[in-house]
């Protein structure tokens, strides 16, 4: 089902930056192209919806997620939620809070998101940018988890696949259906190589 216009745009666009790292500034990272970003989400959507799950919020973490969140969102008319990074003075109350090591800023990251906003028995979607260590995923999965919610799955624009976040994740005893638009079998020297 996967998105050959987004594997053309990687392929045209991408920069392996070396050190497993790939750029797609152009169209996701830094700026967005508003009618490819919403085929993705429909292209997202569409294949939850086939799944025939139940979805009642969307989970991302701030910043590149929450595009391809909210267009998938807007597909399955549910509200999205975004894990922040710092905690603003507006966020007050319990939270649930995670840190994921970063590989492209370099050490840990917190993810932060209110109680108010992450409910008991609702069947959460996480929707994010990349999967490739899997640690934010898994960080994201275990404030699911945590808010004695259900993680019904996982999507993603990116999955580098020689990274095994996939396994990592299904080994954090997350193994739920993870679907991602684009693969990436791997990344020598300057070169990208896409999956089918």
């Amino acid at each position: 089902m996967g998105m050959d216009e987004l594997k053309a745009r990687i392929e045209a666009e991408g920069r392996n930056l070396g050190r497993g790292i790939l750029k797609i500034d152009s169209l996701l990272n830094h700026q967005l192209d508003p009618g490819l970003m919403q085929r993705m989400g429909q292209n997202m959507a569409r294949y939850f919806l086939d799944l025939d799950l139940q979805i009642d919020r969307i989970l991302t973490a701030e910043i590149s997620g929450i595009a391809p969140a909210l267009m998938t969102a807007i597909e399955l008319n549910v509200p999205v939620v975004y894990a922040r990074k710092k905690r603003p003075i507006t966020m007050s109350g319990p939270i649930f809070m995670e840190v994921a090591p970063s590989h492209t800023k370099g050490g840990d990251v917190p993810l932060m998101v209110s109680s108010e906003f992450l409910h008991p028995d609702e069947n959460i979607l996480i929707i994010d940018d990349f999967l490739a260590s899997g640690q934010t995923l898994m960080a994201l999965s275990r404030m699911v988890r945590d808010a004695k919610a259900n993680l019904v799955g996982v999507g993603v624009v990116v999955e580098k696949i020689f990274e095994d976040g996939r396994q990592a994740m299904i080994d954090a005893g997350f193994d739920v259906p993870m679907y991602a638009l684009a693969t990436i079998v791997g990344m020598d020297e300057e070169t990208i190589t896409l999956g089918d």
